[in-house]
């Protein structure tokens, strides 16, 4: 039988959170798996929560990322959408159980037994590791096709912050043509959904607590207006939406004012404390707070494709493997613009 194969990535041991580099196997490639080399792999807030344990569920050795993009090198007999050579991506999810009724209606995100990328327990009883190594094997239903001639350096977020703010301004109906929808925290998320909004024909108000952020929001991205807190009162009820991509604990109270009758508050953040619901806002002007969490599989690959077809990339910064300590520590105080990507193809040290 074939031996598992060798892979080289950096990951943690233990809640410090610490990366270093270790080496670690990925299965044979199977009947319907992809093999590929990872050439960018994004660093998502999720991966410091994990790293630290934050959430009380992670399992080490631990291999983070899940904004993986990179290049075929091995396909399994029974592949019919890929070929070695072929540029492709993977993101959040990499199984599910395709019989119940989320799998049935393409939303494997919602799925019970749905397998994350990384810090996923397989049937084996082995874990599945993420991006931040030389080489990611996924069976073909959860690879992402990367359209010819956009850049996979810039573009790895979108497989996991892109289709966090496009599947809910989609499924919520806040990418009509003249609505005037809100983005609260212009941050990872909420640059993207800036971006998204605008391609999607949307008036975009910005808000947000740093004064710095206005120019870039009105001038960079296009936003038709920008909110500090103090001036949240001026726009009361003029808004149809507004996606949350707020990470820190918040009242909502101020948000819901903004909405119109019917609006729709839509939280995409996870905070590290639950928000307070106000039920009187909500109740008398039949208001909504709604949540979404990434997207399945088949919008993912919309996702990338309109994209790609209106040139929307995250912006970010470029790192070696070996700075990713440090990438962390700065994401941890908010000191990145908007995304870490590590260049793992030309960066990561592989022994030959």
């Amino acid at each position: 039988m074939a031996k598992p194969v060798k892979a080289i990535g950096w990951g943690t041991k233990d809640k410090s959170g610490h990366l270093s580099q270790m080496e670690f196997t990925r299965r044979v490639t199977g009947d319907r798996d992809v093999q590929f080399k990872v050439l960018y792999s994004g660093i998502c807030h999720s991966d410091l929560h994990m790293a630290k344990n934050d959430w009380g569920h992670s399992k080490y050795p631990m291999i983070p990322g899940h904004e993986i993009v990179g290049v075929v090198t091995e396909i399994g007999s029974k592949v019919e959408k890929f070929k070695v050579g072929d540029n492709v991506a993977v993101g959040v999810i990499v199984g599910s159980c395709r019989s119940c009724d989320q799998c049935a209606n393409n939303l494997e995100n919602y799925c019970d037994e749905r397998l994350d990328t990384y810090n996923a327990v397989l049937p084996d009883g082995s874990i599945t590791y993420g991006g931040y190594s030389n080489l990611m094997v996924a069976e073909e239903g959860y690879v992402i096709r990367w359209p010819d001639n956009f850049p996979m350096d810039r573009g790895a977020p979108l497989v996991c912050a892109g289709i966090t703010v496009y599947s809910p301004l989609r499924y919520y109906g806040l990418d009509k043509p003249g609505l005037h929808v809100g983005v609260a925290g212009l941050g990872g998320l909420g640059h993207m959904a800036v971006k998204f909004l605008k391609a999607f024909g949307v008036k975009v108000t910005v808000m947000d607590i740093v004064p710095e952020k206005k120019t870039y929001a009105l001038e960079t991205l296009g936003a038709d207006q920008f909110l500090l807190p103090h001036e949240l009162e001026s726009a009361k009820g003029t808004l149809d939406g507004i996606l949350d991509a707020v990470s820190a604990f918040h009242s909502v109270q101020a948000y819901l004012d903004l909405l119109k009758p019917h609006g729709k508050l839509v939280v995409v953040s996870l905070p590290e404390r639950s928000l307070e619901l106000p039920m009187f806002a909500l109740a008398t002007q039949r208001k909504m707070v709604g949540g979404s969490l990434i997207g399945g599989i088949k919008e993912t690959q919309e996702m990338v494709d309109f994209a790609a077809e209106h040139n929307i990339l995250p912006d970010v910064e470029i790192i070696s493997m070996d700075y990713v300590n440090t990438a962390m520590e700065r994401l941890a105080r908010g000191d990145v613009k908007f995304r870490f990507v590590i260049d793992v193809g030309n960066t990561l040290k592989v022994d030959d």
